[in-house]
């Protein structure tokens, strides 16, 4: 057999192979393999972070946010800048401090325009900690991952995906995960309020930025599945 023979049978055989790899792992074996390759050391858990993104519309408006993660002490803050105020939001365990330019006490129209409160102040640590302690946050209480993965096209590119529920007092949306079958990085995620309705939204990440010991995507682009339009994009500039 001529060596141009031979390569040519092993880029044939190539996508079988993949196609077999994917049936013999379970979503916890791909998930088990991405976290390793997200968090090598194994830090998120316990681990400090400090993270500055900047978050872009596309009308061309844009906002700085900083975030401190202290995980080991379950303390999350929120330094945001927006139409030129300050925002300061600190969350520990059900407590939280809201400041704005520095001051604990605003305006009612203040407190409304920027939802000084906790509450809002709450959803914002979930929001942040889910999508960048992804795929980390996988493993939480709560999540279910169907066993079976499917090598799928997301967006011009075949990946590994995996569908994930959760507990019904966890959340009540459907969503997909996409890992490179090669490193297991994640490589983007949609997901679904009604399936049946196609609402919701898919997100495409690219490059990567080193966060201490973690492996983070560098940019963030958000994008509706109805109209397949752009939300806006979130980078993170360390």
């Amino acid at each position: 057999m001529t060596a141009k023979l031979f390569a040519s049978l092993l880029f044939l055989a190539c996508p079988f192979s993949m196609i077999a790899q994917t049936n013999s792992l379970t979503a916890k074996e791909v998930l088990a393999k991405s976290i390793k390759y997200h968090d090598p050391k194994g830090k998120w858990e316990n681990g400090k972070f400090d993270l500055k993104l900047k978050e872009s519309r596309p009308n061309g408006t844009f906002r700085e946010t900083e975030l401190a993660i202290n995980n080991k002490n379950r303390v999350f803050e929120l330094s945001q800048k927006r139409d030129n105020r300050l925002i300061y939001r600190y969350v520990k365990e059900g407590q939280c401090e809201n400041k704005l330019d520095g001051a604990t006490t605003f305006s009612e129209e203040e407190n409304e325009k920027f939802k000084l409160d906790c509450a809002y102040s709450t959803r914002m640590k979930d929001y942040y900690m889910y999508l960048y302690g992804l795929p980390m946050k996988l493993r939480d209480p709560g999540t279910i991952l169907k066993e079976e993965v499917a090598l799928k096209d997301f967006q011009g590119t075949k990946l590994l995906e995996v569908k994930v529920t959760y507990d019904p007092e966890v959340g009540a949306d459907t969503w997909y995960f996409y890992f490179n079958p090669s490193t297991y990085a994640l490589s983007g995620y949609r997901f679904y309020h009604d399936e049946s309705k196609n609402d919701g939204e898919y997100i495409l990440l690219s490059g990567e930025e080193q966060i201490g010991p973690l492996r983070l995507p560098k940019t963030r682009a958000w994008y509706t599945h109805k109209e397949d339009k752009l939300l806006g994009t979130d980078e993170l500039v360390k």
